[in-house]
């Protein structure tokens, strides 16, 4: 996978835009050319591309809502893959162009495509897309200061020196690695000694014991409602990060991750730039999709050459029959106390060995916490009766039966009004749960430190790991109304 061009575009106060950076890559562009033949589209110049960006995003008239190459309803915009029409309807369209905005700050790139163009392949055929969304929001936090913002000096001084960091990440249109602030400080590395050549491209490495660290962590989300009106709601997702120091130049390593059985199939799955090829029923699994290829179950590898720094291999999500822990919650008002019932069942394919298990009770918009008398049949409980909070330490394992349960009544008598929470009036009111498990993930999936191989002048050290952790996880009221969503975004 391989980038054609590349911009970055700012607008000022006034709504003018111009290019602040670009870059072509004459190498990239030749494949281009071969590969397309008598369809070749050539990238126009910079101005150009300014225009039909700002022309594609709305951007160049304000008052003109409508523009028939954009708007075209035989069109169906797939943001934020865009298609540039370069001469006009029929003559020829850059495809496909990434765009990102944030703020005045415009990133584009257009990815090669190294399939015939015509017919169009799926988006999710095409490495070069996930690639391309990465690089580009790597890009983006590069630019940034350290909170996130923009800062006229930060982005000026960044851009500075964006041709040095594109030499490491991005040599001759192949993004390696995003740029980073640690790519700036590796570029400061010696060469290496002996008859080892290194690439002009690549201006550090790694010297010294060779570890190779592989941790894969799935985070679940979930709402549950107790209520047979309002769907409950549950979703995985897991990340796979590296962290290889490996000797050599252009060192090469091979991940895989592999499913029991009975594993649910990975999807959505998106890679690091540095991979340097994948098989394409990864990319197809897709969980929007009815006929999204999840039939796949693996061995999912991945071969990559690491850049210095840790980072992220591969994001997934994987579906799920059941929550691991299901939950009820239930509050009824008399007077000026609650009744609180809360009950909590680990599911028997979860392990019960956790590094922490925790649920917190807070109560928002009522006076503050008085007389608490809550027994719970395991674990302890903790009051906070300044931010009329309740935290049930479960610890690290469930009883035998797997079931817990917490009962009692709560008085607000406080002269001082307690936290405020514009969504939790009356008896609208949430249990979150916060628990961490190692050694274990929903989907079965795992990194076997024998399967890691790595292509090197060194033997390194290989560990690996895993572990689930909560996320968002609530258990709302079921005597009180509760947002619902269909989907967990």
């Amino acid at each position: 996978m391989s980038f054609r061009a590349l911009w970055i575009i700012s607008q000022d106060n006034g709504g003018s835009a111009s290019v602040r950076f670009s870059r072509r890559f004459a190498t990239v562009e030749h494949r281009a050319k071969v590969i397309a033949g008598s369809s070749y589209i050539a990238v126009p110049e910079d101005n150009t591309v300014l225009r039909l960006l700002l022309t594609e995003l709305g951007l160049s008239d304000p008052q003109k809502p409508f523009v028939l190459l954009r708007d075209d309803c035989r069109r169906c915009p797939r943001t934020p893959v865009r298609e540039l029409c370069v001469d006009g309807p029929g003559q020829g369209a850059l495809w496909p162009v990434l765009v990102i905005t944030h703020g005045p700050l415009i990133l584009a790139c257009l990815g090669l495509v190294d399939v015939p163009a015509e017919p169009r392949p799926p988006l999710t055929n095409l490495l070069s897309v996930s690639l391309g969304i990465t690089f580009l929001t790597g890009l983006q936090n590069f630019l940034l200061d350290s909170g996130g913002k923009i800062d006229s000096e930060v982005t000026a001084s960044r851009l500075a020196v964006l041709p040095t960091v594109l030499l490491h990440v991005c040599p001759f249109g192949t993004p390696l690695d995003v740029p980073s602030l640690g790519v700036l400080a590796s570029a400061s590395v010696l060469a290496p000694a002996g008859n080892q050549k290194q690439p002009a491209w690549k201006t550090g490495f790694h010297k010294g014991r060779a570890v190779v660290n592989i941790a894969l962590t799935e985070t679940v989300r979930s709402k549950q409602y107790g209520d047979p009106s309002r769907q409950d709601t549950w979703d995985v997702f897991g990340t796979v990060m590296c962290k290889c120091e490996v000797e050599g130049v252009l060192p090469n390593v091979t991940v895989t991750l592999t499913l029991p059985p009975n594993g649910s199939p990975l999807q959505d799955i998106l890679v690091h730039p540095c991979v340097t090829s994948l098989d394409s029923n990864i990319l197809t699994a897709c969980s929007v999709d009815n006929d999204d290829g999840s039939s796949f179950s693996g061995p999912y590898k991945f071969p990559f050459s690491p850049p210095l720094e840790p980072f992220r291999l591969c994001g997934y999500t994987s579906q799920i029959p059941v929550p691991p822990i299901l939950g009820s919650y239930q509050l009824k008002e008399e007077e000026n106390h609650l009744l609180v019932s809360v009950t909590l069942k680990l599911h028997e394919s979860v392990k019960n060995s956790f590094e922490y298990c925790e649920a917190h009770l807070p109560f928002f918009n009522r006076p503050q916490m008085g007389c608490v008398d809550v027994k719970v049949s395991f674990g302890q409980l903790d009051v906070s009766k300044e931010k009329n909070l309740l935290v049930w330490v479960i610890g690290q394992k469930f009883p035998k039966s797997r079931e817990i349960t917490m009962e009692g009544n709560i008085g607000f008598s406080g002269p001082a009004v307690g936290p405020t929470d514009p969504l939790c009036t009356d008896l609208i009111a949430y249990v979150n749960l916060y628990f961490k498990v190692p050694d274990m993930t929903l989907s079965g999936c795992c990194v076997d430190q024998h399967s890691v191989q790595v292509y090197s002048c060194a033997k390194p050290k290989i560990t690996t790991s895993r572990e689930l952790q909560s996320k968002d996880y609530f258990i709302w009221n079921s005597t009180g109304t509760a947002p619902v969503s269909q989907m967990l975004l």
